[in-house]
């Protein structure tokens, strides 16, 4: 069992534009000052910070944001939520989600926790426990919920688990995680169901999950578990419907974008190119010559 929980996700340096993977961005950088560790995974030191924050992240794990003070605006694609203080919700892995946080009226202060949860975490909890997983026949989408007096505590009693990080037992800490999920299984019916449901996907329409998401630096895989698919079947059905590659169309749709991007619009070259899910500006430099027959650079100066 593997377990990421991020407690307080403020202090990173992140461009505007830029798409920073979480949880791997956090656990090499230089976002925290410690972190705990749990059979591979981490806890990561508390930050707080002032207003205005802002950045893009990409989910690599299942998130649970919780907001002990001030608030946060989360855009996923078309969808937007404002997570006030002592509230919560969770997100899907594998989307691009972009953030500004807002501090306290009175402190000025935006303090919270990302818990980052595993497919392996989850399925030891609802095994372990004994939780009754009923068929899922309609998808959840994902919404800001209330959080009870006792996961606020919950969230509060963590702080004492930084302050000597080497002192912590292992098994104390699964036993820390497992008393979240009770507790969030408690306080909201509508966020338990999305747990399960991150256990069996709903099969979702092709199209949209490509045009949600071809933007986001997104495998295949993770496309294919966003369809509820399997990777053999998301290939399948996107080429029947296509008719051509995942691969070879993401790539073209994105080249095309920042084309469009680099005529129409005052973004630097490697503004364009992390904001469409490229790794690098090299790399995306390199293909937009070989697509197009000139440099972003030079269109762009157009």
């Amino acid at each position: 069992m593997v377990c990421k929980i991020f407690t307080n996700f403020a202090d990173q340096i992140v461009c505007m534009t830029k798409i920073t993977k979480f949880p791997s961005a956090l656990i090499s950088g230089d976002c925290t000052t410690s972190s705990l560790r749990l059979d591979g995974g981490s806890i990561i030191d508390q930050c707080i910070v002032t207003a205005g924050e802002r950045g893009t992240f990409f989910l690599e794990q299942h998130l649970l944001y919780v907001v002990l003070g001030g608030s946060v605006k989360l855009t996923c694609g078309r969808q937007s939520w404002t997570v006030g203080k002592n509230e919560m919700i969770l997100l899907r892995k594998a989307h691009s989600v972009s953030y500004e946080k807002h501090g306290s009226p009175e402190t000025g202060l935006f303090e919270s926790q990302l818990f980052a949860i595993n497919d392996e975490l989850l399925k030891d909890f609802l095994t372990s426990q004994q939780v009754n997983i009923p068929s899922m026949t309609e998808e959840y989408g994902a919404q800001v919920s209330p959080m009870s007096d006792r996961l606020v505590a919950y969230c509060w009693s963590l702080a004492p688990y930084f302050n000597d990080p080497s002192q912590i037992n292992p098994g104390l800490l699964r036993l820390k995680v497992m008393e979240l999920l009770f507790n969030v299984m408690d306080c909201s019916k509508n966020i338990f169901r999305q747990m399960l449901q991150l256990r069996q996907p709903v099969k979702v329409d092709v199209h949209r999950v490509v045009e949600e998401n071809y933007t986001s630096p997104i495998s295949l895989e993770e496309l294919a578990y966003l369809s509820g698919r399997s990777l053999s079947s998301f290939k399948r059905d996107f080429q029947s419907i296509y008719g051509e590659t995942p691969a070879k169309w993401i790539r073209e749709k994105r080249l095309s974008k920042a084309r469009q991007l680099l005529q129409s619009s005052q973004m630097s070259v490697a503004d364009v190119a992390y904001s469409l899910g490229f790794e690098n500006p090299t790399h995306f430099s390199r293909i937009f010559k070989q697509q197009y027959g000139l440099s972003p650079s030079s269109l762009a100066n157009r």
